[in-house]
Parts: structure tokens; C-alpha cells; sequence
């Protein structure tokens, strides 16, 4: 990667891995796209488009304009918004993918897309589930996911497009704020720990999903584009994880920084549908052995992490 362009720039992952690509490859080197436009580092620090990734002129334009080698396409709904408007999902993440795709063709770009642990269903299996398995969502979003999947693989293997992904868990960060995930609990409930001491869970107890802190993830996106491409097998949607955890264990792993911390529950029956159909815990074993992905945070160390940095975000030092 030398020239980057980010659709979808100032999401949940496009915030932060836009500032860390311009820390790794220089501001002037990665073009952020949105089809918004907000005061925020992202769109200071660097240049900046508006962008709608259903406009597929545009966004060959802006690519061709910018000489970028590399596309990362992060535009898209999350699982519960896309619950809550299907169409409107189905049209933006699928057809955002193919304009994405397609300018990769027609440019000769290295593209990386995001699958997610929403690709599988409740016939996947649900423990140490393989990098290899069946796929039969009961979602929008994981229809998407997997279609998508199939699409990349497909522009790889009939028109040679360099396309790079991963199946990602729930991502937890300090710096974004939940946006429409299933997996959002696991981010709140650190918010409102240093903000009102307690939380109530969206997602019944001992409901396990797969996790990553966000800073595993984002060296996730660029080991994966840096990797020897000769060495993958399973270019766009290597299974990724960091740890596998339910709503009572993040209390635990609080309650040692904040003792009388409070965890009760109100559970919204299509998030939890949503996560029921999702494993416990995914095998990463195809992503350690094709490019030496590995974590660095686990649950303790990720707790510790969030709260300190939270606590200067939120200004709740004493």
C-alpha cells in the first residue's frame, strides 16, 4: 500500500485506521471518503471527498484523480440497522461493494472488504467454528457478508482483482461510539461504567460472541494488505478473533477497576436473535498460518486499556 483510499472513513473502523494509515504511510497518502462531512481529525488531517459508494462514477474518479493502488471499503450498515432496514441494506452494502470492486478492476487496485462472524448462521457450528464451514445466515447483514465474500473471491479468480478480507468479531473501541452493531453492548457498558457506575445489557447473560479491541484489528487490516499474496489461500474472509466473552464476564473484568459496578439486564429480542445465530468462538488458525495474524489484548488487558482511556475521553480522572 502506497496510495490508499477509505470509503466510509468516518465509521466505527474507518475513523481509526484512517488516522493509523496516515500515521504509517503519510496524511497525503490516504484519501478518506464519506458520504458525510464532520469536523473530526479524520477529515483534518488529511484529504477528504464526500462520497456516496453508490455513485460508482464518482468513486472511479476520485480513485483515478488521487492515483491510489489501494482501496479499502469499509462503507456499509451494521447488523441491527440493516435488521431494521433491509432494502436499504441489500442496496448500499451490496451495491457499494460492486462500484468498489469494480473501479479496483478498472484501476488495477488492491482491495480490502470486511466480512464479519455475521456471515455464519445457527447451523454454523458454534464452537472453535472452521475457517471453512456453512454459511447459512438468518440476517440481512450476514446474506450480505456472504454474498460479498463470494463476490470478492469471484472478481479474484475471473478478472485477477487483488481482493483481501476478514470475517471480523465485535469490535470494542474508546475513540468511536456504538453504531448500530449487535456487538455494541461490549462498548457501552464501558461508557456508562465510568459515566452512572451500572449498565443494562441488551444481550441476555451468558449470550458468548467473539471480540477484538480495536487496536488488533486495525494491524489486522494492514498485516493482511502487506502480506505476500502468494502465501493466501483464503484471501477475503480469514476468521479473526482475540477472545470470546459474555455480558457477565466484562462486569468481572470492571468490577476490578470499579468494584461496585452494576450489571443488570433488559434484552431486546432482535439483537439477541441476531447474536444467538452468531458462534461462541471462531478458529483463527487460517489467518496465524497464511500471515501470522495475532492479538495482542486480551479481556483484562482490554478492560484496563478502555477504562483509562475512556476516564481521559470522558474527562472522569480524579
Amino acid at each position: 500500500m502506497k496510495k490508499i483510499m477509505i470509503t466510509g472513513a468516518l465509521g466505527q473502523i474507518g475513523s481509526e485506521l484512517t488516522v493509523k494509515l496516515r500515521e504509517i504511510y503519510g496524511s497525503n497518502n490516504v484519501l478518506a471518503t464519506d458520504i458525510r462531512k464532520t469536523e473530526s481529525t479524520v477529515v483534518n488531517s488529511g484529504p477528504f471527498e464526500l462520497l456516496d459508494v453508490l455513485e460508482a462514477d464518482r468513486m472511479y474518479t476520485l480513485a483515478k484523480d488521487f492515483g491510489a493502488d489501494t482501496m479499502i471499503h469499509m462503507a456499509a450498515l451494521l447488523s441491527a440497522t440493516a435488521e431494521a432496514k433491509p432494502l436499504l441494506a441489500w442496496n448500499l452494502n451490496m451495491g457499494g461493494l460492486v462500484n468498489a470492486l469494480e473501479t479496483s478492476r478498472d484501476l488495477g487496485l488492491q482491495l480490502f472488504s470486511p466480512s464479519s462472524i455475521g456471515a455464519f448462521g445457527p447451523s454454523t457450528p458454534k464452537q472453535n467454528t472452521p475457517q471453512d464451514t456453512l454459511q447459512r445466515p438468518t440476517t440481512m447483514y450476514g446474506v450480505n457478508k456472504v454474498a460479498g465474500e463470494l463476490l470478492c473471491d469471484y472478481y479474484f479468480e475471473k478478472f485477477g482483482v487483488d481482493t483481501r478480507g476478514v470475517r471480523f468479531p465485535g469490535l470494542i473501541s474508546y475513540d468511536t461510539p456504538p453504531g448500530g452493531g449487535t456487538t455494541d453492548y461490549a462498548v457501552d457498558i464501558y461508557y456508562k461504567a465510568l459515566e452512572q457506575g451500572k449498565y443494562t445489557s441488551y444481550i441476555k447473560q451468558g449470550t458468548y460472541m467473539d471480540m477484538m479491541y480495536m487496536p488488533d484489528a486495525l494491524q489486522a487490516i494492514v498485516d493482511l494488505m502487506e502480506a505476500d499474496g502468494s502465501k493466501l489461500i483464503h484471501r477475503n474472509a480469514f476468521n479473526v478473533t482475540a477472545m470470546s466473552f459474555e455480558p457477565e464476564q466484562i462486569a468481572v473484568s470492571i468490577r476490578k477497576h470499579i468494584p461496585n459496578f452494576e450489571l443488570s439486564y433488559d434484552v431486546d429480542p432482535i439483537r439477541q436473535a441476531i447474536a444467538d445465530s452468531w458462534p461462541n468462538a471462531i478458529d483463527a488458525s487460517a489467518a496465524k498460518d497464511e500471515w501470522d495474524f495475532k492479538a495482542q489484548y486480551d479481556l483484562d488487558t482490554m478492560t484496563k486499556d478502555m477504562l483509562e482511556k475512556l476516564s481521559l475521553k470522558l474527562n472522569k480522572n480524579d
